[in-house]
This record gives C-alpha cells, sequence and structure tokens, in this order.
C-alpha cells in the first residue's frame, strides 16, 4: 500500500497544487514521534494570504482516514502517523507475495548502453578499474529493475601508440612461453621496462611508434601479436570478472570504432563545424571555452573524435533512450566536448547522454598510480579478502558447509560493498582489514543479518512452524519499524535509479540490517502464540528485501554464515 500517495490525495483535496508538486514538497519528520509524513504549508500562505499555522489547521479540520492513526497541524505542518498495524500488514502481504519481484516497477523502458569498466589491453586491472566496474555493474542491475534494458559495454583500452612500444617491447626481450603462463603480468612487465630502457635510449620511442604505424597499416606481424594480446588479456580480465559476477553485452572497444572516425570527422566537415587552429581541426565550444580538438596538428584522431563516432554508432545500433559512461570525475570536460559537439551537430539524443562520474580510491591517503608504481593490483585483493573472509568464518562458524564458497561471496561482496556505500562523486580510502568485518558498516554486516534471517526461519521449521500468508497482525514498535523501512524499498530503488547512485540501496540495506537487528535482540520471534506466524512473515519479508538489495549491488547473500 503507499501511504505517501495516499497523503498526496488527501493534500490535494485541500490545495489546489498538482500532485506532483505536492509529493516534491512532502517531507519526513526527523523526529518519529511527529509522525511519518508532514506537508509544509509555507508555500501556500502567500497565495492564500494567510498564517501557515491557520493553514495547516485548515486542512487537518477537512480530513480523515482510516489508515493513519493521527493527522495533526503541528504548527506550520500537516503531519501524518500511519496506522502501525496497517502498515505491517500490508507491506508483509506485498513482499511475500511478489517474492524478488517486489520493488519492480515501470520508470521507464527503452535500451540503455552503460559504458563501464574499461582497461587497457596488456596492463593489470587495479583497484583504480574496480569503481567503474561495480558501479556501472549496479546501475546496470537497477535500472532494469525500474523497466529498461540495459546494455553493458566494455569499452576496451585495445589500440594506440601503446601497442606499438608493447611490440618493440616484446620483440626485445618477450618470450611467448611466459605470455601464455601469466599473460598480463608479462606483458606488463615487458611495457615497463620499454619506458625504463627508453629514458637511457630514446630511439626505442621512434622504434615503438614505427610498430603502431605497421599497425594501423595492417602489417601482419604487427596485427598478429596485436590480436594475440588483446585475447590473452581478455581472457585474464573475464577471469577477473567472474570473480566479481560481472558480465558485458560488448567488448567493443577503442579499435573498433577505427574505421568509423573518418566518417564522423566528414560530417563536421559537411555541417560547417570544424576549422583550423594551430595546424589543428577543431569545433568551437562558446565564448570563454578551449575549443574542442578533433584533429591534432600532426594529422592523427583523439579520444573525442572516437568517442563522437561510438556515440553515433551506438545510437544506430540501440536507439537508446539514455546513453550512461561510468568514468572517473576527472574526465568530465571530457564529456562536456562530447555532448556540446553532439549538439551542435543538431543530435538532439545527447541530451541523455549522462556522464556518470566518481571519486577515488587512495591507500593510506595516496593516490593509487600504475606510472608511479603505486598500485594495487585487484585480482590480489579479491584473493586477500577472500582468506581474510574464510578465517573469521572458520572462527564463527567452523562446521560450516560450503566454507569456500562462502567465504568467496563473503569477501568478495565485502570489496564490492564497500565501494558502492560510499557516496559515487567522495574519494575513499581503502583498508582490507575495515572491509572485511562482520561488524559495522559492511557488506558481511548485511550478509550476516539475512543469514541470522535465515536461521530464524530454520529453526521455525524445524518446530513445525511457518510465516503467516494470510494473518500480518503485529504492532508493537519494533516490527513498525522494520516492516516501515521495507514499505520504503521501492521508492530507495527509484531514487537510487534516477540518481544513477547504488550507495542510496548500500545504505539502505544497512539501516535495514540494524532494525531488523534490534526487532531481534528486542523481541522473542520463536515464542509459539497467536503471533508467531506473523513474526515469521516479518523476518521472511526482511530477507527477501536484504538478499534483493545485495544482488541490486552485485553481491550474494548466503543463507548461512
Amino acid at each position: 500500500m503507499d501511504f505517501k500517495n495516499e497523503v498526496v490525495e488527501l493534500i490535494s483535496s485541500q490545495v489546489d497544487l498538482p500532485k506532483e508538486k505536492i509529493a516534491a514538497l512532502i517531507e519526513r519528520p526527523k523526529n518519529a514521534k511527529m509522525g511519518d509524513y508532514a506537508f509544509p504549508c509555507f508555500v501556500l500562505a502567500k497565495e492564500l494570504h494567510k498564517n501557515p499555522v491557520e493553514i495547516a489547521k485548515n486542512i487537518t479540520d477537512n480530513i480523515s482516514s482510516d489508515d493513519f492513526a493521527s493527522i495533526k497541524a503541528v504548527g506550520p505542518y500537516v503531519n501524518f502517523a500511519i496506522d502501525h498495524e496497517k502498515l505491517v500488514s500490508s507491506t508483509l502481504k506485498d513482499v511475500l507475495a511478489q517474492n524478488n519481484h517486489y520493488g519492480d516497477q515501470e520508470v521507464g523502458h527503452g535500451n540503455v548502453p552503460i559504458d563501464m569498466s574499461s582497461p587497457n589491453i596488456a596492463k593489470p586491472m587495479s583497484m583504480g578499474h574496480l569503481r567503474s566496474t561495480v558501479i556501472g555493474n549496479s546501475i546496470a542491475k537497477t535500472m532494469e529493475k525500474v523497466g529498461y534494458t540495459p546494455i553493458k559495454i566494455n569499452y576496451l583500452g585495445d589500440y594506440g601508440t601503446q601497442f606499438g612500444k608493447l611490440i618493440a617491447a616484446y620483440k626485445h626481450w618477450g618470450n611467448e612461453e611466459d605470455v601464455k603462463k601469466d599473460p598480463i603480468m608479462s606483458l606488463f612487465h615487458y611495457y615497463v621496462r620499454f619506458h625504463k630502457e627508453a629514458e637511457e635510449n630514446p630511439e626505442l620511442d621512434q622504434e615503438g611508434r614505427d610498430w603502431f604505424k605497421k599497425l594501423e597499416d595492417g602489417d601482419p606481424e604487427a596485427v598478429k601479436l596485436w590480436k594475440w594480446f588483446r585475447e590473452v588479456s581478455l581472457a585474464d580480465f573475464n577471469r577477473i570478472y567472474k570473480e566479481l559476477g560481472v558480465t558485458f553485452d560488448s567488448y567493443n572497444g577503442e579499435a573498433f570504432f577505427n574505421d568509423k572516425m573518418q566518417p564522423v570527422i566528414d560530417e563536421l566537415k559537411d555541417k560547417g563545424l570544424l576549422y583550423e587552429s594551430r595546424g589543428a581541426q577543431v569545433v568551437d565550444m562558446g565564448e570563454d571555452e578551449n575549443p574542442a580538438i578533433i584533429v591534432k596538428s600532426d594529422g592523427t584522431s583523439i579520444y573525442l573524435t572516437r568517442d563522437l563516432a561510438a556515440a553515433e554508432w551506438r545510437m544506430k545500433e540501440y536507439d537508446f533512450v539514455k546513453m550512461l559512461y561510468v568514468v572517473g570525475n576527472e574526465q568530465a570536460q571530457h564529456f562536456v566536448e562530447l555532448k556540446t559537439v553532439l549538439k551542435k551537430m543538431s543530435y538532439d539524443w545527447s541530451d541523455e547522454i549522462h556522464h556518470v562520474p566518481f571519486g577515488l580510491i587512495t591507500q593510506g591517503g595516496k593516490k593509487l598510480s600504475t606510472r608511479k608504481g603505486n598500485v594495487v593490483f585487484l585480482d590480489q585483493v579479491l584473493k586477500d579478502a577472500v582468506n581474510l573472509a574464510k578465517k573469521q568464518i572458520e572462527e564463527k562458524n567452523p562446521d560450516l558447509a560450503n566454507q569456500d564458497q562462502v567465504a568467496h561471496d563473503v569477501g568478495v561482496g565485502a570489496v564490492i560493498f564497500h565501494d558502492l556505500k560510499n557516496d559515487r562523486l567522495d574519494n575513499f580510502d581503502f583498508d582490507l582489514n575495515e572491509v572485511v568485518r562482520f561488524e559495522g558498516d559492511t557488506g558481511p554486516y548485511v550478509q550476516y543479518t539475512n543469514a541470522r534471517a535465515q536461521s530464524v526461519l530454520r529453526k521455525a521449521a524445524a518446530m513445525g512452524e511457518k510465516p503467516s500468508d494470510t494473518d500480518f497482525a503485529l504492532d508493537d514498535d519494533w516490527a513498525f519499524a522494520v516492516a516501515k523501512d521495507i514499505a520504503d524499498f521501492p521508492r530507495i530503488i527509484r531514487r537510487s535509479a534516477e540518481k544513477f547512485e547504488p550507495s542510496v540501496i548500500a545504505k539502505y540495506s544497512l539501516d535495514l540490517a540494524k532494525k531488523f537487528n534490534k526487532y531481534y535482540a528486542n523481541v522473542k520471534i520463536l515464542t509459539k502464540d497467536e503471533k508467531i506466524g506473523a513474526r515469521l512473515a516479518l523476518v521472511k519479508a526482511t530477507s527477501i528485501v536484504l538478499t534483493e538489495a545485495l544482488r541490486l549491488l552485485g553481491v550474494n547473500a548466503p543463507e548461512e554464515m
């Protein structure tokens, strides 16, 4: 039952405001004793030439509903307190009927390509790649939950001068057997060695450029090596994606758009948008803005040219209703240029291109950097997290079945959850011991709470008891607090989808877990009386919602821990 919608209907019967505006104005009192919803009457004072306190009293005198325990004028607010038993009953009925589809809704529909992860071939995936990967994955799941069709695109960094350098490095120091044994680290070491040796021997840089030219010209050896490097890199990336539980619909990387850039340049020329500046071909960005470079003075295209080609191709291929780029905050200007140029090309669909930026992961307060050697490899972090989870599980529950699988779900889930519980734009420091804790604001805490709920249901089943599917009459404050949170889940999902912000769901799951644990500590759930079925229904509904919230974050929910 949508109590907020009923508040909107009651208020709209008394005031001349659009329902959308009323809904936007409704607040949630910070003090629960003041009620569950509040409508501020300040906005009506000017129009009605009345004191907002008087307006609130007039509205209150003229509305009533059996679904609310009280409707009161409190100063300039109309406050609504939900009838506890009605909220608990209607919420549990909905959740148990809909199960994991609880919270499904039709906010919109159509294709939503999500450009995410996008590691560079021949370089190991670091913690720096984690954010784009898990944020993009969670957004995809949430967009699907609200009616869209997400298309996850791994826009691989698989082209550019760096590949000429890598081919040159391999020709000098490479060993096929080493690459087959450990592809990424071997290629990475060749690349690092190339840069070190090039400092003493600058001719190496020219050699790298020459090999890239050969690659562009279709030289058989260069193309064969490039394809091999891409293939072995992708196999290694997919091993890590499997650990994270992330899949993709497309691996069309930079190389895919090589032959699609010249038509874009020609189109810009035909539309009179290109002009020359210091030897480069650029597009005017407006007053006080630097022009956007499309072709450099040496005749080569740049990243923006490729992204313009990619955007046009994706529109033709997917006919998208939105397109998201989950890319670090430092690239904000690039996406301003991308949207502006597309708009100048008269592509109004550029309004539905959204850069979804995010902050940095630091360690010990320092930025992680591959170039400076201050890098933390994602593969190793996930292994360490799983080992740490396993150690704690062995201490807490040594007889647990499927220990390895649970340790994997908890360790990897902890790393994902820690990333997603932070507001997307915030930088945060990563400390594995803090991340893989079973207490505090962590993924394992939410997983453990769900496992606790499942344990209660198993004990009840052993007693011959099960959740009620008809009688949900609970009116105690602990049950109401849990049910009220559960009732809010659809709104939370919608807000997360609208803001492209997984932290909304992560923070919600922590809050629900805390409220359930208070319920567990204060109520004897398994006491055999007339309300045991209703209490078990609340436990089951909590587990359904926590499991679904974790799924939307890309985190598994073990039933035992």
